[in-house]
């Protein structure tokens, strides 16, 4: 053929870092993986059961556009207890297939062709492609390991131009644990304000911040509800992925803007993963601190043993990756990576898979079993020496 069959503005992204990395991971043996960035845990079983006893009951029909009513109005009281902001369930609330498809939904209501979208770096891999997907341009910020990965508003200024529309946060933040400290956020909200920003904050790691660390919501502050969309949903905290079920909650027009477009491409979020979503949130809180704790502990062993290793890691607050500084081996993210697991059998993710800030760092997931992170740290360190 004399052309591409394929849209320009797809064929040019690239595939996602992390799954090209772990097609390599999938066709070795014996691997111990610090990479993929999922809840070991099982889905509790009372959450569970919930989804069983709607297919029991016949609950197998579709839901309202923005997700069924009564789950909508125990996401605003989830929201209001632990946010501390309220929304009201009837229009300013949605219930997504994951927090990635309310990313794209929000991204696509918001967006004209050529609008700029300013994030922060190290990033979750899917912001840029995102961003691009719906006709925008992303715009990354750099965040750094001696600010332990926060993002400062006086960078955010260097990046505005009158194309500008939306800022995108996520905090804590994957893959380095940050999370946002209060005086920061506030100027970080002073500055949406001041150059008329949306704020998409993607706060899916929020329940999962430690050593009585508080999780601010840049939503909560004064004047930001009314130009911020919160993203949130099941996966991390109650241990849900493969439920695909996450929510938005923001002002009704772009919530109205976003169900149209969910509307005419997914109909609706699956009704067994709403049912069992309810049920999490309700009664899933004892669990979920359980989880936490033992993610609590696994971040102290691994911290620990990276610095006795001589790989400087700082101690993240929030979500379950550390994000060690392998710099001083002389060697790139990827070479570390691939090389690290040719030889010693340990998966970690190369820091460049989430941006070009990411080089000279890896991402080790906590969310792996306490005997094989020590396993895991003990070839590590082997490696290194070596």
């Amino acid at each position: 053929m004399s052309r591409s069959r394929i849209a320009d503005h797809v064929r040019t992204i690239p595939r996602s870092g992390i799954r090209d990395f772990f097609e390599i991971v999938q066709s070795m043996k014996e691997v111990i993986s610090l990479g993929i960035g999922e809840p070991d845990f099982v889905t509790p079983w009372h959450i569970r059961e919930s989804a069983i006893y709607s297919l029991e009951k016949g609950r197998t029909g579709y839901t309202s556009n923005l997700g069924a009513p009564r789950l909508r109005r125990a996401i605003a009281a989830y929201v209001e207890k632990h946010f501390s902001v309220g929304y009201n369930p009837h229009d300013e609330i949605i219930v997504t297939v994951g927090v990635s498809e309310a990313i794209d939904l929000a991204l696509r209501a918001l967006l004209n062709p050529g609008d700029e979208v300013v994030y922060h770096e190290p990033c979750y891999v899917s912001y840029s492609p995102s961003i691009l997907l719906a006709g925008g341009v992303p715009v990354a910020v750099a965040t750094r390991a001696e600010d332990e990965f926060t993002l400062r508003a006086a960078d955010l200024e260097k990046t505005i131009t009158p194309k500008t529309r939306v800022l995108m946060l996520n905090f804590p933040t994957n893959p380095t644990g940050a999370v946002m400290p209060l005086e920061e956020l506030k100027k970080i909200a002073a500055f949406a304000v001041k150059h008329d920003l949306v704020v998409l904050s993607d706060e899916i790691y929020s329940e999962l911040t430690y050593d009585e660390v508080p999780h601010h919501s840049i939503a909560a502050l004064p004047g930001m509800k009314e130009r911020t969309v919160l993203l949130h949903g099941f996966s991390k905290a109650f241990a849900m992925t493969g439920w695909r079920i996450g929510y938005a909650c923001g002002p009704a027009d772009i919530i109205e803007a976003m169900m149209k477009i969910h509307q005419y491409s997914i109909l609706c979020a699956p009704v067994m993963a709403q049912e069992a979503a309810l049920e999490a949130l309700e009664r899933g809180q004892r669990s979920m601190e359980r989880m936490r704790e033992e993610y609590r502990l696994r971040r102290n062993l691994i911290v620990t043993s990276l610095n006795e290793a001589g790989i400087p890691c700082h101690l993240p607050k929030g979500a379950f990756y550390v994000f060690p500084d392998i710099r001083g081996t002389g060697m790139t993210s990827r070479d570390f990576a691939l090389q690290l697991l040719e030889e010693k059998k340990v998966a970690v993710v190369p820091g460049t898979a989430f941006g070009q800030s990411g080089e000279g760092f890896v991402r080790c997931s906590y969310a792996t079993a306490m005997d094989q992170i020590k396993i895991a740290i003990e070839r590590i360190s082997d490696f290194v020496k070596k």
